[in-house]
């Protein structure tokens, strides 16, 4: 794998404007990826935040933590998985869960308050959402020494050799456990890709504030290599993506990624973004649109009408399943707290249940 130079323009395949670079650092061949799946995908995933928001605002969601911008990151990474791959997310990564299979109800049970997961996590291969700052990045890396443990790197069986992608945004590089994350999987050459999204702002606080440095520029000090890729490029995402989750199968360790983008709506439904950043600097990111890249790209061979028709449809039983939902039971946080029956807590569940009557 060549590193690319972390000075200057984040490596791209795609321009803004849809058309090919030059000389990317990072090659996709031809039929290596479907293009309309990808452009699909990233419309279903921005269909999916617009519903959301709607939806929240409505009343039908307590809250609800907006992508929107940042699906040419989420999407072209989810494209270069494997079957057996782990992933990791924060509780923005809507695209990946989407690209993985999850129901989209699962996702809104999280955020309306009838689940504390939603989905079968092993099977779908995509861990539940973590709402602690960094915490997955920890749980991706002990779940890579797993992986090194059942002889499942290194092997030459594209069938069998597993890597583990963990996302983050920006403001986890601040976190103590990203770090101690980094220093694990670096010293045991651990199979895991950290994806990072660098959305500019932690929050309130801009990158400037945390680093004078690209994210990716922190990987080299811990000993393992760092790759800046445009995040509004779907291909470049793809590419990066792929080369690194190759070499971590393969037992080279792990990766870094950077994707640079832009967090063009709020950090939640509960945030007011016009408080701390100015409303050009959103214009210019929301003129970098991803989708809008890849339709440009595809406009003169591809029939793209069908994926609108798609969205819209997906949008109806989006709303549809949302107030479908059924309401918690009352004693699933008593009888789930364990895998085995606890005393403490079956007391605890009489005296509610004693109350409730």
């Amino acid at each position: 794998m060549t590193i690319p130079s972390l000075a200057g323009e984040p490596a791209r395949i795609l321009n803004s404007d849809g058309t090919l670079a030059e000389s990317p650092e990072h090659g996709v061949t031809p039929g290596e990826v479907d293009l309309t799946a990808l452009y699909r995908n990233l419309v279903l995933a921005r269909r999916l935040d617009t519903e959301a928001i709607a939806l929240q605002r409505q009343g039908e969601l307590g809250l609800w933590p907006s992508l929107r911008g940042q699906e040419a990151a989420q999407v072209g990474a989810a494209h270069a998985l494997a079957e057996q791959d782990m992933v990791f997310p924060t509780y923005r990564e809507h695209g990946v869960a989407l690209c993985r299979g999850i129901a989209p109800e699962a996702l809104f049970g999280v955020f309306r308050g009838t689940t504390l997961g939603g989905w079968d996590s092993r099977a779908a291969r995509f861990h539940l959402y973590t709402l602690v700052i960094g915490a997955q990045t920890l749980h991706a890396v002990g779940y890579a020494m797993g992986v090194v443990r059942d002889g499942a790197v290194g092997n030459g069986d594209p069938s069998r050799d597993t890597a583990v992608l963990a996302f983050l945004g920006d403001g986890a590089l601040s976190e103590g456990e990203t770090n101690e994350a980094f220093v694990w999987a670096a010293a045991q050459e651990l199979p895991v890709v950290f994806f990072c999204q660098n959305n500019q702002w932690a929050i309130s606080a801009p990158y400037t504030t945390q680093s004078r440095v690209p994210a990716a520029q922190r990987a080299a000090g811990f000993g393992f290599p760092g790759v800046r890729v445009d995040g509004n490029d779907v291909l470049a995402c793809f590419a990066a993506t792929r080369d690194a989750l190759n070499r971590a199968r393969t037992g080279g360790g792990p990766t870094l990624i950077e994707a640079v983008t832009y967090r063009v709506n709020a950090h939640t439904t509960a945030d007011d973004a016009g408080r701390y950043r100015d409303d050009e600097e959103t214009r210019r990111w929301a003129a970098l649109d991803p989708i809008e890249r890849l339709h440009a790209h595809l406009r003169s061979t591809e029939a793209l009408d069908h994926v609108e028709r798609e969205a819209d449809a997906f949008a109806e039983r989006l709303r549809v399943a949302c107030r479908a939902l059924p309401e918690p039971d009352p004693d699933g946080s008593f009888l789930h707290t364990y895998a085995e029956p606890d005393a403490e807590l079956a007391r605890q569940l009489d005296d509610y249940r004693g109350g409730a009557a």
